[in-house]
């Protein structure tokens, strides 16, 4: 089911990570997403290998893949019949899980990469996407409070960014174009999903045991797939407008040491208690008045989700974390000016120390 390795990787080169692409039944889509990949892996080809796992037989969509040549082809092929744990569940989503369990085996057991970074058929990338990760891989090796490197935000429409260069910590697992290691694999593995949403499942808190996530500002990847298996949900509202960086930003040059837990934490605590405090109902029209960084706070879920429907971010929240929080912090720009605003929670200054 797979074509051989040995003509693909350099074997004077480590490879920082390979990379997979997660396919099933979207030959069009899985071109447009190749074609973007190798646009800028051709120059790192030997550093980041690339695969496409698909699930399934779609002939198509093996027939697209087994076309480039320069790209290991894996074909994964469940027989057995799915059950659902509820009846009208969406069975894909039993699928997709099964397929990431077995692609991820394949890649950290069988080839034994160090690390793997896993994208969807639907995605584009940014031109800095590999020197990023490369970046990035250093600091997921030497600090274990990182479970994974992401190169997606989800509040990273175009309204709310400004800075290509800005990295955060994070409570909450953006997915979406991510790292990891094959330590934490090999540790996720045993447990993984067979019956639900694979990544609200690593948004639990006893999965990710107070681990963070990096994430980007400025996203790393575009999701352009608005016709799949979650049907569109939050396409035109989310994604649509997402910003995929356009800067040139030299990764290995930047010094990315102030994402390790004690400076972030110090850092950040010191950036929210310096924002300047705005209180009541009409918080969005006296942030808009301001030309300073500003922090809302609020005081429960419900509270929370009034305040981002007012500035439009997200307002989901998974197992007590809403997305891209950081300590209970939602941080983003207003109107892509250089300007942030901070949302806080009840606990969030105690947590930061301040």
């Amino acid at each position: 089911k797979e074509r051989s390795l040995q003509t693909l990787i350099n074997k004077n080169v480590v490879p920082v990570a390979a990379v997979v692409i997660m396919a099933c039944n979207r030959p069009d889509y899985l071109q447009r997403t190749v074609e973007s990949i190798l646009k800028y892996q051709k120059a790192v080809a030997s550093k980041f290998p690339l695969f496409i796992s698909q699930d399934g037989t779609n002939g198509e969509v093996k027939k697209k893949a087994l076309s480039y040549t320069q790209i290991t082809f894996m074909q994964h092929v469940d027989l057995e019949p799915v059950r659902t744990e509820r009846p009208g569940e969406n069975v894909a989503y039993y699928k997709i899980a099964n397929h990431y369990k077995w692609a991820l085996d394949e890649l950290f057991i069988k080839h034994d990469f160090r690390r793997v970074i896993i994208l969807e058929d639907d995605m584009e990338i940014a031109p800095d996407f590999f020197d990023y990760f490369e970046a990035a891989a250093k600091l997921l090796d030497t600090d274990k409070s990182i479970m994974a490197v992401s190169s997606w935000n989800d509040n990273g429409q175009k309204q709310f960014v400004y800075d290509p260069k800005a990295l955060y910590r994070s409570d909450f697992f953006p997915g979406l174009g991510w790292m990891l290691t094959k330590s934490t694999w090999m540790e996720l593995s045993p447990k993984w999903p067979k019956f639900t949403y694979w990544d609200d499942w690593v948004r639990l808190k006893e999965v990710h045991r107070d681990r963070q996530f990096i994430r980007p500002e400025v996203c790393r990847t575009y999701n352009f797939g608005e016709h799949g298996s979650s049907m569109g949900q939050f396409f035109d509202q989310y994604l649509k407008p997402i910003k995929l960086n356009d800067a040139h930003i030299d990764w290995n040059s930047e010094d990315l040491s102030y994402l390790k837990e004690d400076k972030f934490l110090t850092k950040f605590g010191k950036d929210v208690a310096s924002a300047t405090p705005v209180h009541g109902s009409d918080a969005l029209l006296k942030a808009h008045n301001l030309d300073v960084d500003v922090r809302i706070q609020y005081d429960n879920q419900g509270d929370f989700e009034r305040i981002a429907r007012q500035f439009g971010i997200f307002e989901e929240w998974k197992d007590g974390v809403p997305r891209a929080a950081y300590k209970g912090v939602v941080v983003f720009r207003y109107k892509g000016s250089r300007r942030r605003i901070y949302l806080v929670g009840p606990d969030s200054l105690r947590q930061l120390g301040v």
